[in-house]
C-alpha cells in the first residue's frame, strides 16, 4: 500500500479559526482564535487522508493582511515547497482578502507541488461551521499530484476553484466564495474529488527573488460625480500606481481626463472596472495608448492591484505592464 502524502498546513487567521464567546451572535467572534494544530486536532479524519504538518504564520482577521504579509508568506510556502519532505500545502485565511492574497501566491509560487487555500464563513465554534470540511477537502486536493501544474487554488463551498478566478460575492452566506466568470475546476462529494477538464499548467509570471517591499498602489472608484481631485491627491499621497475601478467596461467620466494625464505622466495607471466578470479591453470604449492608461484585461481591480504592485516592484516600465495584463 502507497504511503500518505505528506501534507502542511500553514494558517494565516481567519473566521475558519475564530470563536465567539458562550451566547454571542452570529457576528460575534475573533478570527484567528486557533491555530493550524487546534484545527487539526478537530479533525481527526484528516489523517486518512494524509500525513500532516502544520504550522501558524499569522493569526489575522484577513482584513487587517497587508502586501507585507504576502511577502512573508510567498517566501515561506517557496521554502515549504522546496522541501522534498512535502508534497502539498493547504493555507487557511480568512475570505475577506482571499482574492488578492491568491492572486499574490498565483503569480509567485513555483509550480510542480499542489497548493491549496481554503476558508470559511462560520467561525470553529458556530453550529454548522464550514470550515471543517472546507479543511478537508483542500487537504483532499492538496494530496491530488497532478494539480501541482495548476498553481495555487482555492477549495470552499464543495468546489475547487482556479486561484485567479475566485471572489467574494456575499457578505455572510455560506457559498460566499466563487468565480464570476469562469466555472469550478472541480467538485467534492464529501472528500472526493472530481475534476471537469484535465488541468491546465499555469506558469507563475514572477519566479525569482522576492522584493523587499512592494511598490503602493491604490485603488479609486468610478461613480456619479466622482471627483478627479481624487486622482491628484492619490499621486500625492505616494502612490506609486492607480489602478481605476471604473463603471461598465471601463468607461472614463470626461471630467478626469485632465487629472489622468497628469497622473499618467508620473505614475501607471491601470483601467479595470467595478464589475466583477468581462474584463476591460485595450482600445475598447476608451483610446488607452493615446491617454496613457493600460487596460486590466480579465482581472479585477484587485487582482489588478497585485499585479501591478508586483510589476513596479521588478522595475517594470509601462509597455512591459501593458504586456503584463495582456498575458
Amino acid at each position: 500500500m502507497a504511503a500518505l502524502p505528506r501534507i502542511t498546513l500553514v494558517a494565516t487567521g481567519g473566521t475558519i479559526a475564530g470563536l465567539a464567546p458562550a451566547g454571542a451572535g452570529a457576528f460575534e467572534y475573533q478570527a484567528g482564535a486557533l491555530a493550524a494544530e487546534a484545527l487539526l486536532q478537530a479533525l481527526p479524519q484528516a489523517g486518512e487522508l494524509a500525513r500532516l504538518g502544520s504550522e501558524t504564520l499569522f493569526s489575522l482577521d484577513s482584513k487587517d493582511l497587508e502586501p507585507t504579509h504576502w511577502l512573508r508568506l510567498i517566501a515561506r510556502l517557496r521554502d515549504l515547497l522546496a522541501q522534498p519532505e512535502v508534497d502539498g500545502i493547504v493555507v487557511t485565511h480568512g475570505t475577506d482578502t482571499l482574492e488578492e492574497t491568491a492572486c499574490a501566491l498565483d503569480l509567485c509560487l513555483p509550480r510542480g507541488k499542489p497548493v491549496i487555500l481554503t476558508a470559511a464563513m462560520r467561525p470553529a465554534s458556530a453550529p454548522g461551521a464550514d470550515g471543517p470540511l472546507n479543511l478537508l477537502q483542500a487537504i483532499r486536493a492538496a494530496a491530488t499530484p497532478e494539480l501541482g501544474a495548476c498553481g495555487p487554488l482555492v477549495a470552499a463551498g464543495d468546489r475547487l476553484w482556479r486561484a485567479r478566478d475566485i471572489g467574494k460575492r456575499h457578505t455572510h452566506a455560506v457559498d460566499a466564495l466563487g468565480a464570476f466568470a469562469e466555472g469550478p475546476l472541480g467538485l467534492f462529494r464529501g472528500t472526493a474529488l472530481h475534476l471537469g477538464a484535465s488541468p491546465t499548467a499555469a506558469a507563475a509570471l514572477f519566479s525569482d527573488a522576492l522584493p523587499e517591499r512592494l511598490p503602493w498602489v491604490d485603488i479609486l472608484p468610478g461613480y456619479a460625480g466622482a471627483a478627479p481631485s481624487l486622482i491628484d491627491a492619490a499621486v500625492a499621497d505616494g502612490a506609486e500606481g492607480l489602478v481605476l475601478a471604473l463603471a461598465g467596461h471601463g468607461s472614463v467620466p470626461e471630467r478626469w481626463l485632465p487629472a489622468l494625464a497628469r497622473a499618467a505622466a508620473r505614475v501607471p495607471v491601470v483601467r479595470a472596472s467595478r464589475i466583477p466578470a468581462g474584463g476591460v479591453w485595450p482600445q475598447a470604449n476608451f483610446d488607452d495608448a493615446a491617454h496613457g492608461l493600460i487596460a486590466a484585461g480579465s482581472r479585477s481591480a484587485w487582482q489588478a492591484r497585485v499585479l501591478l504592485s508586483f510589476g513596479l516592484a521588478r522595475g517594470l516600465g509601462k509597455d512591459a505592464l501593458a504586456g503584463l495584463f495582456a498575458t
